[in-house]
């Protein structure tokens, strides 16, 4: 594949995941400000340009060992732990300003692994993600290292960044790293390795190109983790990205044509999350609806709690229903954003009116469009 097919690639993606890891963030304890403040121009360039993006970061354990008294990571977790909440706030407060001299804002969020596994607490995440992308908004992710406990860590950001990517229904997921892609072999090794440029479909054969999972020094990650991200990324419809970010720019260098290796999916991320929705065969209740909604419905709108005559059935927020027009035909199902009891309290309610019903600040819809699929 050419560089340019490569570019082509990157511009077409609306929404991007870029991942940051700890070697090109940090260098011998000590941030790499000028590399940062660079990265904040590319990713500024790219908003401008009418991109939505989310950062993946690592670098809060790397920040926080000076403090702790270590020269290199440790491997016991209780210290990672304490290094990432010394170094989560320094690492803030470097994209912070970074951004604000740009005119932009950044939210934030950190995350373990029990949260993209715990349905409530995923949906709420993504909720948080869509509308902090809706506002123009740059969320920067890291994983909750000091709360993480071994057996529910992601253990490196690379497979997190994947399933941020996944959970935001990105185009593109990004991983910055220290080399620029994937070799048949180790080149620091073998002379006679060879660089991939393409992949599309990760094969036993592709596995056993990234070798031996690389030593723990500043970051956590290696080429096996980044295959693992691959896997995770198409598999939801996000095509992913393998380049060198060391030097200063590297999305500009990107879009410039510089090489690397890209995984490339083979749907996107909105139309296979209809097809599992429309594959999902028992839906826990139903929601009959009027002539108005099936008509809204029809024209790709979401469903609104106005259009809703009677609940029928036990669910919770999270859960699948049904939806029933006024002949008794089944319209629609999709991903209910309220549980059974609240869904009855706000059928046939105006959105404005749902915080008088409700106590507190509701979802405008009931059935987001893009979680819904007709029948």
């Amino acid at each position: 594949m050419t560089s340019s097919l490569l570019t082509d690639q990157f511009n077409s993606a609306n929404r991007i995941v870029i991942k940051i890891g700890s070697a090109l963030l940090v260098e011998n304890g000590d941030l790499r400000l000028d590399w940062l403040t660079a990265l904040c121009a590319d990713i500024a360039a790219l908003v401008e340009n009418g991109k939505q993006v989310a950062l993946v970061s690592s670098g809060a354990v790397a920040l926080g060992l000076k403090g702790l008294g270590f020269e290199t990571r440790s491997n016991k977790l209780e210290d990672a732990q304490a290094a990432a909440a010394v170094g989560q706030i320094k690492l803030a407060q470097a994209y912070q300003s970074g951004f604000a001299a740009l005119d932009l804002t950044i939210a934030q969020i950190l995350l373990t692994l029990d949260d993209m596994e715990h349905r409530p607490r995923y949906l709420n995440a993504r909720n948080t993600v869509e509308t902090l992308l809706e506002k123009g908004i740059i969320p920067v992710f890291n994983e909750n290292d000091s709360v993480a406990t071994s057996e529910i860590r992601f253990g490196d950001n690379d497979r997190l960044a994947a399933r941020v990517a996944q959970m935001m229904g990105a185009d593109l997921l990004v991983l910055l790293s220290d080399i620029d892609g994937l070799y048949t072999t180790d080149p620091q090794r073998n002379d006679d390795a060879e660089f991939i440029d393409h992949v599309t479909e990760i094969t036993p054969q592709i596995e056993a190109m990234a070798g031996p999972p690389a030593e723990v020094t500043v970051g956590t990650g290696g080429m096996v983790t980044k295959l693992m991200a691959a896997k995770i990324a198409v598999s939801g419809g996000c095509s992913m990205l393998i380049m060198d970010g060391r030097a200063p720019s590297p999305i500009k260098r990107l879009e410039a044509g510089e090489r690397g290796t890209l995984f490339t999916a083979k749907s996107d991320p909105l139309t296979l999350r209809k097809q599992w929705i429309q594959g999902m065969m028992a839906p826990k209740g139903f929601l009959h609806i009027d002539a108005g909604a099936v008509a809204a419905l029809k024209k790709g709108a979401s469903l609104l709690p106005a259009g809703i005559v009677s609940v029928e059935g036990s669910f919770g927020r999270g859960d699948l229903v049904a939806c029933m027009g006024p002949d008794g035909h089944l319209v629609a199902q999709g991903i209910v954003a309220y549980d059974a009891n609240d869904a009855d309290r706000i059928a046939g309610v105006k959105s404005a009116d749902l915080i008088h019903i409700l106590g507190y600040v509701g979802r405008a819809n009931l059935i987001h469009r893009n979680d819904l699929v007709l029948l």
